[in-house]
């Protein structure tokens, strides 16, 4: 899923892309927000005064009691309930998926044949459809059209992880993310590169990583990063279903272009490794200008079939298309298609 909505206040338009519940898998809360429960604070029974805090003395010994060790003045919280039961709901979803063939990380073979005509319609169903209604949060668009939206100027991608988000996990997707952004430099011949991790970074593409225990920071974040985020855009972030894995907000630049100027992906801490990899892959990509989905795309991560969990051959010759410099931002589907078409035919017959 993913979706396109009115964006007030200088920023013309938001590409929300959201990763949504597998194939096969139960969604009783599908739709619908949960209730945050944040972390269970420790707390200590402490003296008030020294007088409430008279013991007995002690028998003397032959030699004196060890030093007790000093007591912390507070124990480290873990992982909410809330946020141990998303974790294990995610992994029963990944094993689930797993267990039916799916999540392929091969990139497609012998198996997922396609040409040069089914890339191109794939193409335009992806890069000139909406998935969602503009201004109206996760409400379909009913299949609108819309023009071709990409970066005009650099991308700076940083990834921020939230307090509840592990060092090794840090270490581990931060790698992630600086490598996946030099492919996406590499396939789309633009310029996007990783600017580091942290709030400090001047990015203009924002991943953030946080798990349920950083709600509140998460919210807080997209308001810094985008002040004038209209209430719907902003709602997305507040009341985010459990079916709803992981999302992207690309934002219109004010100059009344369709050039993207902003981004912003959230993916949930709480997912095992490879659907948390999937999400940096499908989102990043979706945040450059892919933003709908298609049921005929095939083999692609543009699809919630979820087959392929990883950015497939044929979802890098879209990106090599969207940036194409025969194309331009704000082109119709009209406009654009005998030069995608042509496009499309080149990348065929060039593996041929």
């Amino acid at each position: 899923m993913r979706g396109k909505a009115h964006i007030p206040s200088g920023l013309a338009d938001l590409a929300a892309r959201l990763r949504g519940r597998p194939r096969g898998l139960p969604g009783r809360d599908a739709g619908h927000p949960y209730v945050r429960r944040g972390r269970a604070a420790v707390a200590l029974a402490l003296c008030a005064t020294v007088a409430a805090c008279q013991l007995a003395a002690p028998t003397p010994t032959l030699k004196p009691n060890a030093r007790p060790s000093p007591v912390p003045a507070a124990l480290p919280a873990g992982p909410s309930q809330q946020s141990q039961a998303l974790a294990r709901y995610y992994s029963a979803i990944q094993a689930d998926l797993l267990a039916q063939g799916l999540l392929r990380t091969d990139g497609g073979g012998v198996d997922t044949p396609f040409n040069a005509r089914q890339l191109a319609a794939n193409f335009e169903r992806i890069v000139f459809y909406d998935e969602y209604a503009r201004g109206a949060g996760l409400r379909g668009s009913g299949g609108a059209q819309a023009r071709l939206r990409r970066w005009p100027g650099p991308v700076k991608v940083a990834v921020e992880f939230g307090p509840s988000v592990p060092q090794d996990l840090r270490v581990e997707d931060s790698a992630t993310v600086r490598d996946y952004t030099a492919r996406l430099a590499r396939l789309t011949g633009h310029q996007i590169g990783f600017v580091g991790e942290g709030a400090q970074t001047g990015a203009n593409f924002n991943v953030l990583v946080m798990g349920e225990d950083d709600h509140d920071l998460v919210v807080s974040r997209v308001q810094q990063i985008v002040p004038d985020i209209s209430s719907s855009a902003l709602g997305i972030f507040e009341r985010l279903p459990r079916a709803i894995h992981c999302l992207v907000v690309a934002f219109s630049r004010d100059d009344g272009t369709s050039g993207y100027g902003q981004a912003i992906a959230l993916v949930r801490a709480e997912h095992p490794d490879l659907v948390r990899k999937s999400c940096y892959h499908e989102e990043m990509a979706q945040g450059l200008g892919l933003a709908n989905d298609s049921p005929r795309a095939r083999p692609s991560i543009f699809n919630d079939d979820d087959e392929f969990a990883l950015l497939t051959t044929h979802d890098e010759m879209l990106l090599k298309m969207l940036y194409d410099p025969r194309l331009r931002p704000g082109q119709s589907a009209d406009e654009a298609r005998p030069i995608f078409t042509r496009i499309a035919a080149e990348l065929i017959g060039g593996e041929s």
